[in-house]
Parts: structure tokens; sequence; C-alpha cells
């Protein structure tokens, strides 16, 4: 049985104990401020955040990612995004079906009212090389605490979680591979990560 603390004793615990919750809660308001301000980044930015994960699109072709490509005939937000083969890695050029959550960002973007050039740009509103990409989701991923992420983990993410969906949406891997834009479907075979459970699961179904 623990002895109670007496007075003096009992005072400076509670002081150490106070001050212990104070450094918690400054840890947890730290995380809080990195997330934050990695979500604050110029508007610009944006859909960057959000391309490898939702459109599978590599850091060189957010980078020369125009506003032609997601634009319709009458200068709105298209329910795709057409990127061309001058944009794209070895002109695997292809149509990608505009995710939801990239509606946001492009609308506010279009909002600004610049439609000439580049949608993804630098603070001072200049095209971005694709190692400026590669090196602001080295960033990010290092203030969010996250090891191990490249910029090309967001579309191993698609990639693999494509694959795991597409035959509820009644496609086949096939659709995967062209929304990937990879010449052959060994290529997209390589990017897609095994999951034990599934492996079970489909054991179990035989």
């Amino acid at each position: 049985m623990m002895a109670s603390k007496s007075g003096p004793e009992k005072e400076t615990w509670q002081r150490s104990k106070m001050a212990g919750q104070a450094g918690q809660n400054a840890d947890k308001t730290a995380a809080h401020g990195r997330l934050a301000a990695s979500r604050s980044r110029p508007i610009s930015r944006a859909p960057s955040r959000h391309g490898p994960a939702v459109a599978g699109l590599r850091a060189g072709e957010i980078a020369k990612l125009t506003w032609p490509m997601v634009l319709d005939a009458q200068g709105r937000i298209a329910s795709h995004i057409e990127l061309h083969d001058t944009a794209a890695k070895k002109r695997s050029g292809r149509t990608i079906p505009l995710h939801p959550h990239l509606l946001r960002p492009l609308r506010q973007l279009l909002k600004q009212g610049d439609t000439r050039g580049p949608v993804i740009r630098s603070e001072r509103g200049a095209a971005l090389r694709p190692s400026s990409v590669v090196n602001w989701f080295a960033r990010l991923h290092r203030e969010l605490g996250f090891e191990g992420c490249t910029s090309h983990s967001g579309r191993r993410t698609f990639i693999t979680n494509a694959a795991r969906l597409v035959f509820q949406a009644g496609g086949s891997l096939r659709d995967v591979q062209q929304l990937a834009g990879h010449r052959s479907i060994e290529h997209t075979q390589a990017y897609i990560d095994g999951d034990t459970r599934a492996k079970r699961r489909l054991v179990n179904l035989l």
C-alpha cells in the first residue's frame, strides 16, 4: 500500500504532476501546430497534397499540370484530368477522373482568375520544377513525422488501393494500369502491396 504524501511533499508532487500535464499539452499543441502549418501552405500547393494519393500523379506530372488539363470548354473545373503527353512521364498521357478531394482546392485556385499557366505554383507564382515538388513532399512528411515516405508514396498508395477496389467498380487491372500511366500490367503489379489478411480471406474462400 502506498503511503500518503504529507505537506511539502504532496505540494511538490502536485506541482510535478501539473508540469508533466502542461508538457504533454504543449507537445500536443506543437503537433497540431505542425499539422495546421502543413495545411496552411500557400493555396497554390493544396492540390499537390492530394495529387499522388487520389490521382496517381508523379511529382513531375504535378509540376507540369496546367489549367487546360483540368478545365472544361466553359472554363469550369472538369470531371476529369486530361493529362497531356507533354506533361506525363514517357508521354504516358491519360484521362483521370477527378476525385472529390481535388475539387475544392482547384475551385479555390480558379477564383484567383489566373488560368493561363501551371496549376501548382511557387509562393512567387512561378512554375515548379519536379525536384521542388519532391522536396516539398519531403518537408511535409518530415513535419508530420512520417518516416520513409516520399513524393512517390501517395502514387503507390493510389495504385494499391485502386487494384483492391477495381473489381467492386466492375473494372480490371487493365483500368488501374491505364490510370497509372504504365506501359505494362507487370509494371503496375510491381507497385501493388500485398495484404496478409486479404490472402487469408482468399484462401478461406477456396
